[in-house]
């Protein structure tokens, strides 16, 4: 059995990936979440180990990571408007917080980490699929701090010996995201609420809108197969935001009303992107199954039955 720390294990991914982990019976694990956003309280009786910190403290990134076999990485700072607002919060969490974590894995000798990032920021306007082999142009500090992650993980891999895998999420839905600002998560809440979408630009942008089970199964895929490197986890199916409120209206039926508002586009944020997940496939045996129809029915089953829990 691994001993496994998840950081931001609280969160909305974390939520779905320790259930799934623990079911396997093949892991043991530790948390290492702020609850700035996740809670403990969002995993329910799971059987893990919490330890209520903040990676930019050293001193609890070094008792988190005492024993642990492997590191998955969630905890960070994800809000690519907020991170417009305030670059430096956004570097301190992402940069300085995944610094620490490297630093401290490396002196207590654990040798694989399964780092979350991120496609479209880091790589900026280009004509998708995006695909690992693409230059980076982050155009927002969100971007730029994933990618300087990425960088430090590919050199504590060069230089230490480290397994480290950087997985490249798309546009992650899936219950369990009701604290999530995520498009899907903020469409169906406005839902919920009886009150209109709000579109930035005219809704023909584009997105990957990957099932969190699917996306789950990649990274356990990431930690237990013996690889290094970035690879994109997606669909690399493309859907535009137009495509995805006629999908959320096919899903949650007469029962609501779906308006819309459009707006100007924001700056900072990428218009198309969606990827190629060849790379993923060949290498790490990863294969995503879920079509978003489908996806959105149970996650607008979550929300209905979570509606008194997200109100609180």
């Amino acid at each position: 059995m691994k001993n496994l720390l998840v950081t931001g294990g609280c969160g909305f991914i974390g939520s779905n990936l320790i259930p799934l982990l623990l079911e396997s019976g093949a892991y043991r694990i530790r948390v290492l979440d702020n609850e700035s956003l996740g809670k403990r309280a969002f995993l329910g009786d799971c059987d893990i180990e919490f330890i209520h910190g903040d990676l930019r403290d050293r001193e609890t990134v070094r008792h988190a990571v005492q024993g642990m076999d492997a590191v998955v990485h969630l905890a960070a700072d994800t809000r690519v408007m907020d991170s417009i607002e305030n670059p430096e919060y956004n570097f301190n969490v992402n940069v300085v917080g995944s610094f620490n974590l490297l630093m401290e894995m490396r002196a207590a000798g654990v040798n694989r980490i399964v780092n979350a990032s991120t496609g479209g920021a880091i790589l900026g306007e280009v004509d998708p699929p995006v695909h690992e082999g693409m230059v980076p142009h982050p155009i927002a500090p969100y971007g730029a701090a994933k990618l300087s992650v990425e960088g430090y993980c590919s050199a504590f891999a060069g230089a230490y010996g480290m397994k480290a895998v950087s997985l490249r999420f798309s546009n992650v839905y899936g219950p369990r995201s009701f604290h999530k600002g995520s498009v899907v998560a903020a469409f169906l809440k406005r839902v919920l609420k009886g009150q209109p979408l709000t579109v930035y630009g005219d809704g023909s942008q584009q997105r990957d809108y990957v099932y969190v089970d699917d996306l789950c199964g990649g990274i356990r895929l990431g930690i237990e197969q013996d690889v290094s490197g970035v690879f994109q986890l997606g669909t690399g199916i493309p859907t535009s935001v137009n495509q995805l409120i006629d999908a959320i209206r096919a899903v949650v039926g007469r029962t609501h009303d779906v308006e819309v508002n459009y707006e100007d586009f924001r700056a900072g944020e990428i218009l198309h992107t969606y990827c190629n997940i060849e790379k993923a496939r060949q290498e790490l045996g990863y294969d995503p199954q879920t079509r978003l129809q489908d996806g959105l029915v149970p996650v607008w089953q979550w929300f209905l039955d979570n509606a008194d829990r997200m109100a609180a």
